[in-house]
């Protein structure tokens, strides 16, 4: 459970960070709010990221388990 809460945290971390910059840069361009705007938009992505990597994680798992077991 300690390593699964790990990789959750790390793994939501990095995705929300980067796809919260890269939708902010999206919609912004860069301009004088974008590091405002981006870290707002961080703060809202990074819990809903965490708690949907932590139930997604074990699916996620076993389908690449049954994938890669029939995968040549």
């Amino acid at each position: 459970m300690k390593n699964r809460l790990i990789a959750t945290f790390l793994m939501s971390l990095g995705l929300s960070l980067l796809m919260s910059c890269w939708v902010t840069f999206l919609n912004l361009g860069w301009s004088d709010r974008f590091f405002w705007q981006w870290m707002n938009a961080f703060r809202l992505a990074w819990p809903a990221a965490a708690v949907i990597a932590f139930f997604l994680g074990p699916p996620v798992q076993r389908a690449t388990l049954f994938l890669s077991a029939r995968l040549p």
